[in-house]
């Protein structure tokens, strides 16, 4: 397995790996209302199984948007990679600071991100009546 953080993202595949993960519309479709899109992408060979989309809120702190990892390759800790290497490379670029949200229905997600060191800041109920648990981590 290969991790790779770009802001040059194939969007065949993304999209492709996306709907096998969320079975949801064309998310590059929604890159048009985001600020330059950072992704980190696990690929075994030429599959990408995995990926972690975000983007600078300011200067100092970096919101990690959405991510997954491809059903068949789940407990395998490609997950928790994707997020150290997000994490090691936003460091990097001098961020202080990341954010996330997610929902008690991606339990898996919500763990991994309190065992990484986030701290739950609140919740707040989105469009769709979701109640969104909004987490923040110092780098």
């Amino acid at each position: 397995m290969n991790i790779v953080t770009s802001t040059q993202i194939n969007h065949e595949k993304l999209n492709g790996l996306h709907k096998r993960i969320f079975d949801s519309d064309n998310v590059v479709e929604k890159f048009r209302f985001k600020p330059e899109i950072v992704a980190t992408m696990a690929w075994d060979k030429e599959e990408l199984i995995g990926y972690k989309l975000g983007y600078a809120q300011n200067e100092s702190t970096f919101y990690s948007w959405l991510g997954g990892v491809h059903p068949e390759r789940r407990k395998q800790g490609i997950g928790e990679q994707l997020l150290l290497a997000q994490h090691r490379e936003l460091k990097k670029r001098g961020f202080t600071h990341v954010e996330t949200k997610t929902m008690n229905r991606w339990r898996d997600m919500l763990l991994l991100n309190i065992r990484s060191g986030f701290c739950i800041t609140g919740t707040h109920t989105n469009e769709s009546d979701d109640v969104m648990i909004m987490l923040r981590k110092r780098l």
